[in-house]
C-alpha cells in the first residue's frame, strides 16, 4: 500500500483549505481601527476658545460606587407587587422598587441595553471606553488583553482619583496596574457561585467606611454563574438575587451625600442561562442610579429614556465626576441626571443639560474627525452630512452663548439626534472588511474544491501510474511564497505572512490542476481515441447525480437566513430523502427484488443467476430494515434539538439540562436511568459487533481495551453522572467525598479514554492465530485431528462465516518448497487458522470510535447519552445500507469494479455529521456553546485557556469528529458484509478468489490506496463546499441585516467544523495506515512459522 503518497496528498489538500479560510476570515472579521489618543483636562470643550482646566471645576459628585452584578437582566430588577406566585428570579430585588417609591428624586431604574456580543469582556470594554465592539471581539472573551483605548479607569487615574476594584479578575487583565488597590478573584469557573461574591463582601463594607478611595468598583459573578449552571428558573437563582438585595441595601445605608451609586448588569441571559448573542433577553440588562442627595427631577418628564444604551454610561459618569470623556466614546449623556434650563428643584449643582450635550457633541465630533482621517472607511456622504450638522449646531449654540440669550428649545433635541446619528454611522461602518483578502480567500477555496474533486476522480490513475504528484507543485509554490516574502521585505520593510501563504496556495493549486490536465491528455493520447473512465469526470451527466445535487442544493441554501435558522430539521429531511433514494433507485434498476424466473434459464439456454433469489431477498430485507432504523433514529433525534432566538415558541430539549438542574427527583431519576441504559447499550453493541466478527479472541492491547477498559469506562461514567447530579445541600456529611468524586471520576474517565486510544494505536491487531498439527507420514496410523476453538466466546456459526481458513494459498505453496499441495492439510482443512482477519482494518477503527464517543459524551449533559446512542445506530444503519446496496449491485452485475465508494454514502455520511451536530443540542450561535464542558473534571477552573478551549471545542464538534474518524468504515463495510459471489473476482481479479472480506484490500494494495484516497478527498470536497458556500454567503451578504446574527456565526462554525473534521479525518486515515503496517509485520512474522 502507498501510505506516504496518500497521507501527503491529504495533508496538502487540508493545508490549502486552511490557508483559504485564514485569508477570508482575516479580511472579513477585522477589528476596527483603535484611536490611541486620550482626552485631557486642557481640551477646549466648553464654550469659548481659551484653554481652561476642565477638571478644576467642582464636579457634581466626589465619589462613585459601581456595583456590577453580572447578568443582571431587567426582568430580575423589576418588582410586580400583584405577582402572588413569582418565579425564582422574580421579585427578588424589592430594594430597588422600595427606594424609588420612597425617594423618587433620588433614584431611577432603566433597561440597560448592551451591544452584541454580550460577553463579559466586551461589555466591560463597552461601558468603560464608550466604544462599540466588533464581531471578532467575541473570540477574546477568555483571553482578555489590556485595553489600549482611552477609558474611564485611565481618566480617573489621570486626575488623581483613587480607584479600588474587587471581584471578577477580568478587570485586572484589561486594566493592569491601573487600580489604587485591587482584589481580583478567579472568574472562569462557572460552577462556583460563591467564591467571588463572598470575597467581595469580606472587603466591600470596610472599604466604603474608609477614606482611601474615590471610585469603588465591585463586580459580582454569582448571578451569572448560577444562570450558566442552573438557569434562571431555579431556587439557587432566588438565593443569589436575595443575597444581592441585601448587598444593595447595605451599600445604600453607607452612602454619603456626595456619592453616586450605580447598580448595573453587563448583559442579560436567555431562558437557559446563556449569553453572547444579540437577542433582547441577552442584551437588556438593568441599571439603577441612586444618590442620597437629589439626583433626578421629582416627577418623571417626557424626556426620560425608555432604554439606556451601555455606551451612554461613559460620558454620563465622566461629566458627573468631573473627568474628561474618553476620546473614542460615541455615547451620549443621560439628560435626566443634569439640570434642565430653569430647573429649581431635583438635581442640584453641576453642568446643565445643554452644557453637557455640547461638551459631549464636541468630543464626539473631535473623535469622528480623527477617526475618519485615519481609517477612511466612513462613507463620504455620511461624513459630510455629519460635519455639516455639527457645524450648524455649533454655530447656533455658540452664537446664543456669546449673545447671552437662551438657546432655542429644539437645540437639545438636535444635539441628541446628532449624537445618535454618529453612533449609528459608526455601528454600520465598523464591520471593516478587507476586500482583497476576502477575494484571495474565496479564490483559494474555490480552486481547492475544484482540485479536491479532480483528485477524487483521478485517484486510481494517480496511484496506479506516475501521475501528477504534489512534490513538484509544493516545492515550486514554497519558492514562490519565499519570493513574495523577500519582495515584501525589500519594498515594505516587513513581511505579511498572509500574502506569502496566499502565493503558496494559489501557485500549488494552479500547478497541480495544470499537471492533472496534462496527465489526462497524455492518458488519452496513450489510449488513442478511447477515453478511460477517469477522463469522464467533468461531464455534466457525471456531475449532476442526485447525491451531488443534494450537496449543491444545501450549499445554495446557506445563502438563506431562513435555512440557516432551520438547518437542524432541514438537514434531517435531506438525510431522510437521500436514504430513501437508495432503495428506490435499486428498485428502478430492478435490483431490489429477485428477478422473475426465466424459462430459458431453466432450459439451460442462458447462464443461471449469480446467487439464489433467497440471497437477494435477504440483502433487500437488510437494506429496508436499516432504512427503517435510520428513519426511526432521525425522528427520535429531533427531540434533542436546541432552539434559536429566532424560532419563536420553540422549546429546547429537556435532555439539554444537566441532571443537577432538574428539581423534580422523579424526572431526574428517569433521566439518569435512560442515560445509564444508553451508555450500557453503547458498550454492549460495540463488544457484540467485535465478538460477532471474531475480534475478541487474541491477547493484544486492542482486545484488552475492548474487554476491560471499555466496560470500566462506562462504569466510571455512570458513577460520575450520579455524583455530579447530587445537590450541594444533600449528604452534607459526605460533601468532601462528593467533591473528590466530582474531580476524580471524570479525570479517571479521561485517563481511561486516553489509555485505550493509545493501546489501540500501539497494537491495533485483533487477529487470533491457531496452527494445526502436521499430517502424519504415510504408513503411520492416522490420529483424528484435535478440535480447536478460538475462544469460548465465539460460536460455531461465527467460525463458519468469519474464519479465514486459507490465509493465502499461493503464499503457503511458495513456502512449501515443492511439497505436495495437501501435505499441510488434514481433511481439507488449513494448517493455519486466523480468527478476526476478515475485519482486521475495521475492528480497531470501530473500537477507536466507540471509545472516543464515550469520551466526547463525558463533555455533554447526561441526557445526551440517548442522542449518542442514536448516533451510533444511525452510523450502523448508514454502513449497512451502503453495504447492502453495494452487494445488490454486485449480484445484479452492475458493480463498477474496485473498492470505490460512491458519492451517495459519502454525502449521507457528511449530512449525518451536521444532523447530529444539531441533535446533540448545538447550534451555529455563540449563546448555544456549552461552556460547562470546560469544567468537567476541573470544577475549580483552569490556570490557562488552552485546555478549557480544547474541551469546549471537543464538545461542540463531537459529531464532526466521530463521523470524520469513522469515514474509512465506508470503504471497509461492504467487504465486511459481502456475500460470496457478489463480486466474483470483479474487485480483485482471478488471483484473489481465496481472499475474502478485508483481505481483498491486502491483496490489491494499489486499489486499496486509491480507494482510501478517493473516499477521503470526496469527504473533504463536501466539507470544503459547505465552507465555500458559507464564505460566499458572508461575502455577498456582508451588509445584510442578519449578517452578524446569522451568517457570520454560521461561517465561524462551518470553518471551525472543517478544521476539526479534517484533523479527525487525518487521524482516522492514519489509524488505517497504522493497521496496514501492523498487518504487514504480522505476515512477515507468520512466514517463518508457516514454513516450518
Amino acid at each position: 500500500m502507498k501510505r506516504l503518497p496518500v497521507l501527503s496528498l491529504l495533508l496538502w489538500v487540508c493545508s490549502i483549505y486552511f490557508v483559504g479560510i485564514y485569508l477570508f476570515v482575516g479580511g472579513f472579521l477585522l477589528v476596527r481601527l483603535e484611536v490611541s489618543r486620550t482626552s485631557s483636562c486642557g481640551d477646549v470643550l466648553q464654550p469659548g476658545e481659551e484653554p481652561v482646566d476642565f477638571c478644576r471645576a467642582q464636579p457634581r459628585f466626589r465619589r462613585a460606587v459601581l456595583l456590577i452584578i453580572d447578568a443582571l437582566k431587567i426582568d430580575f430588577a423589576r418588582y410586580e407587587p400583584n405577582n402572588t406566585s413569582p418565579r425564582p428570579y422574580e421579585n427578588k430585588l424589592p430594594v430597588l422598587e422600595e427606594t424609588i417609591s420612597a425617594r423618587p428624586s433620588h433614584g431611577r431604574l432603566y433597561p440597560f441595553r448592551a451591544d452584541p456580543p454580550t460577553t463579559t469582556m466586551q461589555r466591560i470594554k463597552g461601558f468603560t471606553t464608550g466604544s462599540l465592539p466588533t464581531f471578532v471581539d467575541v473570540g477574546n472573551n477568555f483571553a482578555s488583553s489590556a485595553i489600549l483605548e482611552d477609558n474611564l479607569i485611565h481618566q480617573f487615574g489621570q486626575v488623581g482619583k483613587r480607584v479600588v476594584f474587587m471581584g471578577d479578575d477580568t478587570w485586572e487583565s484589561l486594566f493592569p496596574k491601573k487600580f489604587h488597590r485591587s482584589l481580583p478573584f478567579p472568574s472562569f469557573n462557572v460552577k462556583d457561585l460563591h467564591t467571588v461574591d463572598n470575597g467581595i463582601l469580606q472587603h466591600l463594607y470596610s472599604t466604603m467606611v474608609g477614606d482611601d478611595w474615590d471610585v469603588l468598583v465591585a463586580h459580582f459573578l454569582g448571578v451569572d454563574h448560577c444562570g450558566h449552571r442552573f438557569g434562571p428558573d431555579h431556587p439557587a437563582m432566588a438565593d443569589k438575587l436575595t443575597q444581592m438585595d441585601g448587598v444593595i441595601r447595605a451599600v445604600i445605608d453607607r452612602l454619603q451625600n456626595d456619592t453616586l451609586l450605580v447598580v448595573m448588569g453587563d448583559h442579560g441571559m436567555t431562558d437557559t442561562g446563556d449569553h453572547g448573542g444579540e437577542s433582547q433577553k441577552e442584551t437588556d440588562a438593568a441599571i439603577f442610579l441612586y444618590s442620597p442627595s437629589p439626583l433626578f427631577p421629582a416627577q418623571q418628564s417626557q424626556g426620560e429614556p425608555d432604554v439606556v444604551p451601555q455606551t451612554d454610561l461613559v460620558p454620563t459618569l465622566a461629566l458627573l465626576l468631573g473627568v474628561p470623556i474618553p476620546y473614542s466614546s460615541v455615547g451620549q449623556v443621560l439628560l435626566p441626571l443634569f439640570s434642565a434650563p430653569g430647573q429649581t428643584e431635583g438635581a442640584v449643582g453641576g453642568l446643565g443639560q445643554l452644557e453637557a450635550l455640547w461638551i459631549n457633541a464636541k468630543q464626539v465630533n473631535r473623535f469622528l474627525e480623527t477617526y475618519s482621517g485615519m481609517a477612511k472607511d466612513i462613507p463620504p456622504e455620511s461624513l459630510s452630512r455629519l460635519k455639516q450638522e455639527f457645524s450648524r449646531l455649533s454655530s447656533e449654540y455658540l452664537s446664543a452663548v456669546r449673545e447671552g440669550r437662551p438657546p432655542s428649545p429644539q437645540l437639545a433635541a438636535s444635539l441628541q439626534a446628532y449624537l445618535t446619528s454618529v453612533r449609528d454611522v459608526c455601528r454600520a461602518t465598523w464591520a471593516r472588511f478587507n476586500p482583497l483578502k476576502m477575494a484571495a480567500g474565496l479564490a483559494i477555496l474555490a480552486f481547492a474544491c475544484w482540485m479536491c474533486f479532480v483528485l477524487s476522480e483521478l485517484s486510481v490513475a494517480l496511484i496506479k501510474v506516475n501521475g501528477p504528484g504534489v512534490k513538484a507543485p509544493v516545492v515550486m509554490a514554497i519558492a514562490v511564497g519565499v519570493g513574495v516574502a523577500v519582495a515584501q521585505l525589500f519594498t515594505q520593510g516587513y513581511v505579511e505572512i498572509a500574502w506569502c501563504l496566499a502565493a503558496y496556495a494559489l501557485t500549488s493549486e494552479l500547478l497541480f490542476l495544470w499537471r492533472a490536465r496534462r496527465f489526462q491528455a497524455a492518458t488519452l493520447l496513450m489510449n488513442g481515441t478511447k477515453a478511460p473512465k477517469s477522463a469522464s469526470w467533468l461531464t455534466l451527466r457525471h456531475l449532476l447525480i442526485p447525491s451531488l445535487l443534494v450537496t449543491l442544493l444545501r450549499c445554495a441554501s446557506l445563502l438563506s437566513d431562513s435555512y440557516v435558522i432551520a438547518e437542524g430539521r432541514a438537514v434531517t429531511f435531506l438525510v431522510f430523502s437521500l436514504a430513501l433514494y437508495i432503495p428506490i433507485h435499486l428498485n428502478w434498476d430492478g435490483l431490489l427484488l429477485p428477478p422473475i424466473p426465466d424459462p430459458l434459464k431453466a432450459a439451460g439456454l442462458l447462464p443461471p443467476a449469480a446467487l439464489s433469489p433467497a440471497t437477494v431477498r435477504k440483502e433487500s430485507s437488510t437494506l429496508l430494515a436499516c432504512v427503517g432504523l435510520l428513519v426511526g433514529s432521525l425522528y427520535l433525534s429531533l427531540f434533542f434539538h436546541g432552539c434559536r432566538e429566532e424560532q419563536g415558541f420553540c422549546q429546547p430539549s429537556r435532555f439539554l439540562s444537566p441532571l443537577s438542574r432538574l428539581q423534580d427527583s422523579r424526572i431526574k431519576n428517569i433521566h439518569y436511568f435512560l442515560s445509564v441504559c444508553s451508555l450500557g447499550l453503547w458498550t454492549y453493541l460495540l463488544r457484540r459487533c467485535l465478538r460477532h466478527y471474531g475480534n475478541l479472541n487474541s491477547s493484544g492491547a486492542t482486545v484488552f481495551t475492548a474487554r476491560w477498559i471499555l466496560p470500566l469506562l462506562s462504569v466510571c461514567m455512570g458513577l460520575h453522572w450520579a455524583v455530579s447530579s447530587t445537590p450541594e445541600d444533600s449528604f452534607r456529611n459526605l460533601s468532601e467525598l462528593i467533591g473528590l468524586g466530582q474531580v476524580a471520576l471524570p479525570r479517571l474517565a479521561f485517563f481511561l479514554v486516553g489509555l485505550g486510544l493509545f493501546l489501540i494505536w500501539l497494537d491495533p491487531l485483533t487477529v487470533f492465530v491457531k496452527t494445526r498439527a502436521a499430517a502424519p507420514a504415510r504408513g503411520q496410523s492416522s490420529m483424528p485431528p484435535p478440535s480447536y476453538r478460538a475462544s469460548t466466546g465465539i460460536s460455531t456459526q461465527a467460525e463458519l462465516h468469519h474464519l479465514i481458513p486459507q490465509i493465502y494459498q499461493r503464499m503457503r505453496r511458495s513456502l512449501e518448497d515443492g511439497e505436495p499441495t495437501g501435505g499441510g492439510e488434514v481433511d481439507n482443512r488449513p494448517a493455519v487458522e486466523a480468527y478476526g482477519l476478515g475485519t482486521v482494518y475495521s475492528a480497531p477503527l470501530l473500537l477507536f470510535i466507540g471509545l472516543l464517543g464515550i469520551g466526547l459524551l463525558l463533555l455533554h449533559p447526561e441526557g445526551m447519552a440517548l442522542s449518542f446512542l442514536l448516533l451510533l445506530l444511525e452510523m450502523g444503519a448508514l454502513l449497512h445500507i451502503h453495504a447492502s446496496s453495494t452487494t445488490l449491485r454486485g449480484l445484479g452485475g452492475t458493480y463498477t469494479g474496485g473498492f470505490n465508494v460512491p458519492w451517495t454514502p459519502v454525502v449521507l455520511w457528511s449530512l449525518a455529521a451536521t444532523q447530529f451536530f444539531h441533535a446533540t443540542g448545538h447550534l451555529p450561535t455563540f449563546p448555544s456553546i456549552q461552556w460547562g464542558a470546560a469544567f468537567v473534571g476541573f470544577p475549580d477552573g483552569h490556570t490557562g485557556t488552552v485546555l478549557p478551549a480544547s474541551l469546549v471545542t471537543l464538545n461542540t464538534f463531537a459529531s464532526h469528529i466521530l463521523f470524520a474518524v469513522g469515514c474509512p468504515l465506508l470503504l471497509f463495510w461492504p467487504l465486511v458484509c459481502e456475500v460470496r459471489g457478489s463480486r466474483a473476482g470483479r474487485a480483485c481479479g482471478d488471483e484473489s478468489e481465496d481472499a475474502v472480506m478485508e483481505m481483498r484490500l491486502r491483496e490489491n494494495p494499489l486499489q486499496f490506496s486509491a480507494a482510501l484516497l478517493q473516499l477521503s478527498t470526496r469527504y473533504l470536497f463536501i466539507l470544503g463546499a459547505q465552507v465555500f458556500a458559507s464564505v460566499c454567503a458572508a461575502a455577498i451578504l456582508r451588509r445584510h441585516l442578519m449578517v452578524w446574527k446569522v451568517f457570520a456565526p454560521k461561517l465561524m462554525f462551518e470553518a471551525s467544523g472543517f478544521l476539526v473534521s479534517s484533523v479527525a479525518l487525518l487521524i482516522g486515515v492514519t489509524l488505517v495506515l497504522r493497521v496496514d503496517v501492523a498487518v504487514a509485520r504480522w505476515f512477515k512474522r507468520l512466514i517463518p512459522d508457516a514454513s516450518r
